[in-house]
């Protein structure tokens, strides 16, 4: 009987299967993102005031990055606390390769942490070029990774089918927020 899952082997893998898995989460990201933007632009105003000035702003960034990165802690202290719990990876990474009991650990720990650099570096970019409810898109972006990093991890065991809305989740507010960041940098210069 074949492994389920993460632990399929590469030859039982349905490519199409999971090319359209990532598509269909792929496109309920951006129809989310698409929803929540101008709900956050519009509502938000209402329960707090956005920063104006560049210092606050860049502190609001910075408040907002601090979800983010305890993604990232909670990532590390699941890893090292089964560690702590599993002769086969007490030794450390540089040991051996992890071991099966928190290999998902450890790949939620590594996605976690490249997500989070490239997400809080969006951040502070947003603040140092936008101000006042334009701001909101770092709430819905720390929203969103939030609740892409739960459902990465609880349906990474299932594979990429299982994964792809939380990665997706994860990653589309950032993508499109760099892809926003190139074009004001860019009609700044014009």
């Amino acid at each position: 009987m074949s492994e389920k899952g993460y632990l399929k082997p590469p030859e039982e893998i349905d490519m199409a299967q999971a090319e359209r898995s990532i598509r269909v989460a792929g496109l309920i990201s951006v129809l989310a993102l698409a929803g929540a933007v101008p709900a956050a632009y519009f509502m938000l105003p209402a329960l707090f005031s956005f920063p104006e000035e560049l210092p606050e702003r860049l502190a609001f960034a910075a408040q907002a990055s601090i979800f983010v990165l305890l993604c990232a802690v909670v990532a590390i202290g699941m890893v090292s606390t089964a560690r702590r719990f599993s002769p086969e990876d007490i030794g450390g990474s540089a040991a051996r390769a992890p071991s099966k009991r928190i290999a998902i650990y450890v790949a939620f720990l590594q996605n976690t942490l490249e997500q989070s650099v490239i997400a809080v570096g969006l951040y502070f970019a947003l603040a140092v070029l936008l101000s006042g409810p334009w701001l909101s898109l770092i709430v819905v972006g720390v929203i969103f990774f939030l609740i892409g990093r739960v459902l990465f991890f609880r349906g990474y065991s299932r594979g990429v089918e299982g994964r792809a809305l939380g990665m997706t989740l994860t990653m589309m507010p950032t993508a499109f927020g760099y892809l926003l960041v190139l074009v004001l940098m860019g009609a700044k210069w014009i």
